[in-house]
């Protein structure tokens, strides 16, 4: 058929859709236009128009829906001809959208009501109206009415787009709004000046204007105003009252809203006044102080008074801002002043200082003069008084005026040098600034100087003492002085005297008593450090005085008669004419009898009884009596001189006349032999004996008609020594075989001493039965003599000794070893001292390696180390030690060691090909146990070749070596451990072409 060109638009329309189309060729009779729904297909609308017509409105129709339209031509042909197409209406636009921040800074509320007709949704579109930004973009479906923006900048203007969306269509309605000003915060007002304010503030983005309004609070009136953009921080307001109050406040606007903010109040810093000063007034302890007002305002006057040099305030006082003096009362005396003038405006200040004014001062109190004991000294003292300084005076009779000035703080001042026993005047006054005080006044005495040279003495009686003493140099005014009972301290006496008097006699005292006297020397009140005295009166004897003898115990008892007066001791010295030594007896004053004990018998005692008090005495007449005669002390029983006799001995005690000596055996008690001995003798020898017996002796001893025995005691004669004694050592073992003989008489047992040869130790005993006759010595020193003595014991007693000489076989040295401190000739050998002794050393060392002839070597005993020179460099040794006692020896192990070769000599180095190195040496004397060859790179110094050689020889090559290197060649002679080696040698192999290196 013929096609229409049939198209539809709905230019922009949400209800209509026009039809447009082209004329068919050949005329047309007209056309039937129908408009249909999609989904579900239904006819919806059924048109025919006449011919002339190329497009048709459909009205009527729903927004944003998509519609068929078929368009049928009637030709003039009669035939018909169609054309189906699908169109959409555009999508409606949004009714009564509204945006509103709802007071809020940072949100911004967006509604509408829901567009008409069919929609795929919604898209929102928000951008910030100053600078033009997309600042959300957002879509919602068909369902939503509303939509919030939230985190948008405060104070700003927002345009907001909302668009409809059907297909690929869309229809937008656009609103602007303001979000509302952020209040700004952290609103400060401080003073810059006296006459400007300085205001701060932050967050102050969220406003597109601030309004800044300053008012002054004394006046109530606007003083300034201001309004900034978005932005601004700060600002200063110049111009303004010093010392006033101001308040700011501070709002800020967005649009169509406007917050209020905060507000800060501040005052201008006031000016300080002028021309302060302070001043005394007519009235005491008053200071008034004067100051100039200052431009401006202020809330008062701080009017502070400072006290001292340090400024410390001492008085405030306000007053109204008009004024210009105060007086302040009441103020210590003698003080240094000073004003601060501050003048208050709010929490500011501005202060001036006056220069210094002083009160007039008080005289010091409690003011005191002590002389403190002293007698060339007075110490002023005084209650501190307020001021700069003190002046003093002090002045005496007859005597210049001191004068003194001192600074205040000090509360004490000493005067030395002063006299003695002297009246003093003192004065004092306060000095402050251009004032002085009245003085104040007082007086006292220096102490007396106490006498001198006192004494008391007895003048040997016994109921009187007299004192005397020397008069003081300088001053006071008398004595006065007590007399006491040292003892009971009772006061006996009281006496006064004038300066003139210098002695006194106290009468009717009791003898033998201890007195006291106590002076001093007076002036004023006053008395000078005690002088004292002691002496004693003279004891009296006592009157009767015996002496009685005791038995049991041995000794002598006194007595006498109570001495008249007092008595500090008795003193008793019992003396005989026949020993020189005498007893001394001090005994308390109640006591009036005691007993002399441990006295020597028989003999006769004298005894005299003498009175003390203090140091004087008094002795009575002497007394006598004899002691009882006492036994003999400390018999004895010693063998004779000869085994057959015993010797008796004893110390006589005291007096006698006779001993009787008594013999008997000790086991049958029977008496053997009775001998008298005469007073004197003190010992006596038994004869006849038997040797090694054991006898009983008693001794009677009589004295006058007095008789004692003395204990029994019981002794040994001496027994005889044992017979053809013998020491023979043991093998090896170190022990040595004692035999000996048994000797005639009787014995308890032997005692056998073995003693070390030059040892220092003392001898080692050991006790023998007395049937024996051999013992064997073990565990003895190895190679050691020893004295070995023999005794026969009978009692405590021993006979003659018996001694003889034996050695043990010695130890063989030990650890012996042979060190070669790189000596190519020496060896060293040492070895640990063996136990025991020995008389030398015997040392023998030879070849291992060659026939050389053995060599010996004897050293000293304590020898452990040798040294052997002049050896064949490279050998092999072997070394033995022999201990030598005597006859006897003993050996160490064989311990061997090498000496150290010599280095080659004569090296040599050629290359005989390009391959090989020759390596020739010489060997000097025997020279070494064989060689070792080290072959080195020159340049990497990393060995190549290695090789061990027997002795005798004295060459190597070697092969497969790099064509013209630099090697370097070492020769070591070795012997055992050892090794000397040559310095090393380089050379270089041949080239192929046999150029040189």
């Amino acid at each position: 058929g013929t096609f229409l060109n049939l198209s539809v638009r709905d230019h922009g329309r949400s209800d209509s859709l026009l039809l447009s189309w082209d004329e068919p060729e050949g005329g047309v009779m007209g056309y039937s236009l129908a408009l249909s729904s999609l989904r579900p297909d239904k006819l919806l609308q059924n048109r025919s128009i006449g011919p002339n017509s190329t497009s048709f409105w459909f009205h009527g129709l729903t927004p944003g829906t998509y519609y068929k339209v078929e368009v049928t031509a009637t030709l003039a042909c009669m035939d018909i001809t169609s054309q189906i197409v699908t169109g959409q209406t555009s999508p409606a636009p949004v009714h009564n959208l509204h945006l509103s921040s709802g007071g809020s800074p940072a949100v911004l509320q967006a509604s509408w009501e829901r567009a008409s007709g069919q929609l795929d949704g919604y898209h929102l579109a928000l951008h910030h109206s100053d600078s033009r930004t997309l600042v959300r973009n957002a879509s919602v479906p068909p369902s939503a009415t509303a939509f919030r923006f939230e985190g948008l900048l405060a104070g700003s203007e927002y345009a907001l787009k909302v668009s409809t969306l059907s297909g690929g269509s869309q229809a937008g309605v656009s609103v602007h709004e303001w979000t509302a000003p952020s209040i700004p915060t952290q609103l400060r007002l401080t003073p810059g000046s006296s006459t400007s304010l300085f205001a701060s503030w932050a967050g102050a983005e969220g406003a597109a204007w601030l309004h800044l309004t300053l008012h002054n609070l004394l006046t109530r009136t606007v003083a300034k105003t201001l309004s900034a953009k978005r932005g601004l921080t700060s600002y200063t307001f110049e111009h303004l009252h010093p010392g006033t109050q101001y308040w700011l406040g501070l709002s800020a606007t967005a649009g169509p809203y406007t917050t209020m903010g905060p507000n800060a109040t501040a005052w201008t810093y006031p000016l300080s006044p002028g021309n302060v000063t302070l001043s005394s007034v007519e009235e005491q302890s008053s200071l008034q102080a004067h100051w100039n007002s200052p431009a401006g305002e202020r809330d008062f006057y701080l009017v502070t008074l400072r006290e001292g040099e340090d400024g410390a305030a001492t008085k405030n006082i306000s007053v109204g801002g008009d004024s210009s003096h105060v007086t302040f009362h009441g103020l210590s005396p003698g003080k240094r002043y000073s004003v601060q003038v501050t003048a208050v405006a709010g929490p500011y200040r501005a202060s001036e200082y006056s220069t210094a004014a002083w009160t007039k001062p008080l005289p010091p109190s409690s003011v005191r003069l002590c002389n403190q004991g002293s007698s060339s000294s007075l110490l002023a003292q005084w209650e501190e008084a307020m001021g700069e300084a003190y002046m003093l005076a002090l002045n005496a009779m007859e005597l210049p005026v001191k004068t003194s000035s001192l600074l205040r703080g000090v509360t004490n001042f000493t005067y030395e040098g002063l006299r003695p026993g002297t009246l003093y005047s003192f004065e004092i006054s306060t000095v402050a600034g251009p004032y002085i005080s009245e003085p104040q006044r007082i007086t006292n005495w220096t102490y007396p100087l106490p006498p001198e040279q006192l004494t008391l003495s007895n003048q040997g009686l016994s109921t009187s003492l007299q004192a005397s003493w020397k008069a003081a140099s300088a001053g006071g005014t008398g004595y006065t002085g007590t007399l006491w009972e040292t003892k009971s301290q009772r006061c006996i006496r009281n006496v006064t005297t004038g300066s003139s008097l210098t002695n006194v006699t106290f009468e009717d005292l009791v003898p033998g008593r201890q007195y006291t006297l106590e002076i001093v020397a007076t002036a004023g009140p006053y008395k000078s450090p005690m002088q004292s005295a002691t002496d004693w009166t003279y004891p009296v004897a006592v009157p009767r005085v015996t002496l009685t003898s005791i038995r049991h115990p041995l000794g002598l008892t006194a007595f006498w008669d109570k001495a008249a007066g007092d008595v500090d001791q008795f003193h008793l010295q019992l003396y005989s004419k026949n020993i020189p030594a005498q007893r001394n007896i001090t005994v308390g004053p109640k006591t009036q009898n005691f007993t002399f004990l441990g006295l020597v018998s028989g003999i006769q005692y004298f005894l005299k009884v003498t009175v003390l008090a203090g140091p004087y005495r008094s002795s009575s007449h002497f007394a006598t009596e004899w002691t009882y005669p006492l036994s003999l002390a400390n018999v004895s029983i010693q063998p004779g001189r000869k085994p057959q006799e015993l010797h008796v001995s004893w110390v006589e005690s005291g007096g006698g006349r006779e001993h009787l000596v008594q013999l008997s055996a000790a086991e049958s008690l029977s008496i053997i032999r009775n001998v008298s001995v005469p007073h004197g003798v003190n010992h006596i020898d038994l004869k006849g004996l038997v040797p090694g017996s054991r006898y009983r002796v008693e001794i009677f001893s009589q004295a006058g008609p007095h008789r004692s025995s003395s204990q029994t005691v019981i002794g040994y004669t001496a027994p005889l020594p044992p017979l053809s004694l013998s020491a023979i050592p043991v093998s090896t073992s170190c022990a040595l075989a004692v035999r000996w003989e048994t000797p005639p008489g009787q014995r308890d047992g032997y005692v056998l001493s073995v003693h070390e040869e030059g040892a220092s130790s003392s001898a080692k005993n050991l006790d023998v039965g007395k049937d024996s006759t051999n013992i064997t010595l073990a565990q003895l020193a190895p190679g050691t003599c020893y004295l070995v003595e023999i005794w026969a014991v009978a009692g405590l007693y021993r006979s003659l000794p018996k001694n003889v000489t034996g050695c043990t076989v010695p130890a063989a040295p030990t650890k012996l070893s042979i060190t070669n401190s790189g000596s190519s000739s020496e060896l060293h050998a040492r070895w640990d001292k063996p136990p025991g002794r020995r008389d030398h050393y015997r040392v023998n060392i030879y070849s291992l390696t060659s026939q050389s002839r053995e060599r010996v070597r004897t050293l000293r005993p304590d020898a452990q180390n040798v040294t052997w020179t002049h050896l064949e460099a490279g050998s092999r040794f072997a070394v033995q030690v022999t201990a030598v006692k005597g006859s006897f020896e003993a050996s160490s192990e064989n311990v061997t060691q090498w000496t150290y070769p010599l280095a080659p000599s004569n090296l040599t180095l050629s290359s005989p090909s390009a391959s090989t190195l020759w390596v020739s040496w010489a060997a000097v004397e025997r020279g070494a146990e064989g060689y070792v060859v080290d072959l080195y790179d020159a340049a990497s110094h990393g060995r190549v070749g290695h090789v061990v050689l027997k002795r005798h020889t004295r060459s190597h090559t070697f092969s497969n070596l790099s064509p013209g290197t630099h090697y370097s060649v070492a020769v070591r002679a070795t012997a055992g451990p050892y090794h000397a080696a040559t310095l090393n040698f380089t050379h270089c192999t041949r080239e192929y072409e046999a150029a040189r290196c």
